[in-house]
């Protein structure tokens, strides 16, 4: 199962509110990964979402234990796409199925509100994979009202 995907575009604000529209779901700014980035929200029981980024945005690898994050201009082998994917998996399984590639993967926290593995394929490209309780807390928190509120918050505290 899919629960999210990433894109970039010209007009990133644009871009989210026509999905959110043919959702009849709701577009709201992302800056969680970079700035001047948004989201369209379709509000249903799996809480789908499309994050919408710059035009020429890359996901790199975080240092250590920091998550990955969007920068324009970057090296060329990055880009803007990731997705979010459910797995029957255990943590360690996943783990092993990257050592075993040779690629990295590492458990990263969505500013509190849920984990994810961060599994970079051929260490360029995101995929955040999510085990059975990592399901959990994704569908608990990622919701269209808990975005909303989260942001409402950032706003108030600015």
């Amino acid at each position: 199962m899919l629960f999210h995907v990433s894109t970039d575009a010209a007009n990133p604000q644009r871009v989210a509110s026509v999905i959110a529209e043919l959702w009849n779901g709701v577009a709201t700014p992302f800056p969680a990964v970079i700035e001047n980035s948004w989201i369209a929200l379709a509000g249903d029981d799996r809480n789908s979402a499309i994050e919408v980024y710059p035009a020429g945005t890359e996901l790199v690898q975080g240092e250590g234990e920091s998550g990955g994050h969007g920068v324009i201009g970057g090296n060329g082998k990055g880009s803007a796409m990731h997705f979010a994917m459910a797995t029957a998996r255990t943590i360690e399984e996943v783990k092993a199925i990257a050592a075993r590639e040779g690629w990295p993967a590492k458990v990263c926290s969505r500013g509190g509100a849920f984990r994810v593995i961060e599994f970079w394929i051929e260490g360029a490209r995101m995929i955040e994979v999510l085990t059975p309780e990592m399901q959990a807390e994704y569908l608990a928190a990622f919701t269209v009202q808990n975005w909303q509120g989260h942001l409402a918050a950032q706003a108030m505290a600015a």
